[in-house]
């Protein structure tokens, strides 16, 4: 509240003396304590909860899948993100499996976000998935998941679509939403090295390169004025020596610059290799420092169905402290 302190305190101590019994008193009460307030609301603790690679053994995973659900139904955090793979690499990608998911998304008590994985589409072409056209059951996803401006869940929270901007029509799945005074955006990054092929047809990588490079300039630029930027993929873009692969290079690349250039906390959520990891991944100055004010999470996933909650500290010089959730 004390940066809204001045506010009150001019509109108290000014509107008072200065008209003590004229009808501006109490409409000038009303606007300081509506200050103070949304001051106030600004600094409040809150908590959400990152997830994905689940459920990926089916159908053996849907019982536990079903108990995750009621766990985070249960903890009630402010909202949930699946950042993508809700299926095995070779397991089938059938219209039919993508509407029992849709369906799961739906029975989530909190507002939920998705970002897509690369087994929902670039790995389809697999024998055991159904030897599918990856770029087909892109467009089937897109259309049956982010038909709306709205998240996922009982409770519904809007999100604005990089598909809002001219040139990007088809990004229906960058979305960026702001929450308690930070600023917070999915982006479409995928394992299987992006869907970057050395020999092969690039088009659809090249696509969403620009896309995404354009995506996160937007997300910056919407951050300047918060406290904080948190980015959730799919993708581990660190999982070699913490040097990007070519399917990888230039969004690192871009958002070392933005980070730098920011100078606030930015955290990544990402899922893929499934395992629990927090680490400071991006080095500058020639590979010799790290940057500091940027944050990795990776998430769990496959066999280890658990969940990472996230809570919003505002006395925090992080912002953000990070549990694990394990779910028998």
């Amino acid at each position: 509240m004390e940066r809204h302190s001045w506010a009150f305190e001019f509109l108290i101590t000014f509107g008072l003396k200065k008209y003590p019994m004229n009808h501006l008193r109490l409409p000038l009460i009303f606007c300081a304590l509506f200050i103070s307030l949304l001051a106030a609301g600004q600094k409040k603790k809150f908590t959400f909860v990152a997830f994905g690679d689940m459920p990926y053994r089916v159908p053996n995973d849907y019982p536990k899948f079903e108990r995750v659900i009621k766990t985070l139904n249960q903890e009630n955090p402010d909202f949930i993100v699946h950042v993508g793979d809700f299926k095995s690499g070779s397991s089938l990608c059938s219209t039919e499996y993508f509407e029992r998911m849709h369906a799961y998304f739906e029975t989530f008590e909190p507002p939920l976000i998705y970002t897509p994985g690369d087994n929902e589409w670039t790995d389809c072409n697999r024998k055991a998935a159904g030897e599918y056209d990856p770029l087909e059951r892109l467009e089937v996803l897109r259309k049956m998941f982010y038909g709306s401006d709205k998240s996922f869940g009982k409770k519904k929270i809007n999100l604005v679509s990089q598909a809002k901007s001219s040139g990007f029509e088809k990004y229906v799945e960058n979305n960026l939403w702001t929450y308690g005074g930070l600023q917070f955006a999915t982006i479409h990054l995928v394992g299987s090295n992006n869907n970057f092929k050395d020999a092969g047809d690039n088009q659809e990588f090249i696509d969403r390169e620009k896309a995404n490079l354009a995506w996160l300039e937007q997300v910056f630029a919407a951050a300047q004025d918060k406290k904080g930027l948190m980015l959730f993929t799919q993708a581990d873009m660190f999982y070699k020596d913490m040097k990007p692969s070519k399917g990888f290079e230039k969004v690192v690349n871009k958002l070392s610059e933005l980070t730098q250039k920011y100078g606030k906390q930015v955290f990544l959520v990402n899922g893929d290799s499934h395992r629990f990891i927090t680490d400071k991944p991006i080095l500058i100055n020639n590979q010799k420092a790290t940057l500091m004010n940027f944050t990795r999470v990776q998430v769990f996933g496959d066999a280890e169905m658990a969940a990472i909650k996230i809570t919003y500290d505002p006395k925090s010089t992080t912002l953000f402290q990070v549990e694990q959730m394990l779910i028998d």
